[in-house]
């Protein structure tokens, strides 16, 4: 097990993990710049009046001392207690942005709440106690990726302090392959071939019936109104090869991305192939998802070379 940095042991004993109320040890204020200006002002205001024995700076000083004290009281409680829980992102492919959704549990309205991570950010209430933000994390690689460290704060009500909290959660977020198109590609566009075309018989008609696909001959002679009926033609069985693309590691990635998403949308039952890795043949969404999870953690560090 890799050893951790000073850094890292340091913001583990800060941050939470998602799921859990906030708690009062866990939970800081900070001064704005606002913040310390008002501060300077009431320790200037209390200066002059006992330089000059001025009462109208006395209570002018302490006013603003006591609802400094209460802003600030005001805030740390705006904040504790809110049990935030994560919502991933069902799918994420490399090159689009990973919508991450914030859960915020407060049992009680609470205002003017923000959440920062990676370079994003988002603001809401919670007029009824419970609310969802969502932060659109960029995704600029495929694989495995641990989650942004999140900081929830408050500057509520007045802005003189931020109360403040680190949120760190131990699931990553599995980004599939950037879908590439291909020139000419080498498999069947989606839905070719599986139109209704192969004729199957005859079965007794029904209200809705094409006229069309009514045995009118066959009535003419039985007296009898029949309706013609098609079956689907075979689909497509086949293997999505690592080795039959051309390119270098990503983009053979790519290609197959596109190819496994294509030949869902077509119905096709297909297996793939990666080195080290055999998905055998299969449909529907389960297949897809297995499909584009193994091209996500695909290694090609035992690639045996890129043609080019």
């Amino acid at each position: 097990m890799a050893r951790l940095t000073l850094g890292e042991r340091w913001w583990r004993r800060l941050a939470m993990a998602p799921g859990t109320p906030l708690p009062q040890r866990q939970l800081f204020l900070l001064p704005t710049r606002f913040g310390l200006g008002w501060a300077v002002l009431v320790l200037l205001l209390l200066l002059f009046g006992i330089n000059y024995q001025n009462t109208l700076a006395y209570v002018l000083a302490f006013w603003l001392f006591g609802l400094g004290v209460v802003a600030l009281l005001r805030a740390w409680r705006n904040l504790l207690g809110v049990t935030p829980t994560l919502r991933l992102p069902q799918e994420v492919f490399a090159g689009g942005e990973a919508r991450l959704g914030v859960v915020l549990a407060g049992g009680r309205p609470r205002t003017a709440l923000e959440l920062h991570g990676a370079g994003v950010s988002a603001r809401l209430d919670l007029p009824e106690g419970q609310g969802e933000a969502v932060l659109a994390l960029p995704a600029q690689r495929r694989g495995e990726q641990p989650l942004p460290r999140l900081r929830l704060e408050t500057r509520w009500p007045l802005g003189l302090v931020r109360a403040l909290a680190w949120l760190q959660s131990d699931e990553r977020l599995l980004v599939y392959p950037r879908p590439l198109a291909e020139d000419e590609p080498e498999h069947r566009h989606a839905g070719a071939g599986l139109e209704a075309t192969d004729f199957a018989g005859l079965r007794r008609a029904e209200p809705g019936d094409s006229p069309a696909r009514l045995a009118w001959k066959q009535w003419s002679r039985t007296g009898v109104l029949a309706a013609k009926a098609f079956s689907l033609p075979p689909r497509q069985q086949l293997w999505l090869d690592y080795d039959a693309c051309r390119g270098d590691p990503e983009r053979r990635l790519s290609l197959l991305c596109a190819r496994v998403l294509a030949h869902h949308r077509a119905g096709d039952r297909y297996g793939l192939r990666l080195p080290g890795v055999t998905l055998p043949q299969g449909e529907g969404p389960h297949q897809r998802r297995v499909a584009l999870e193994a091209l996500a953690r695909f290694s090609p560090s035992g690639d045996r070379g890129a043609e080019s």
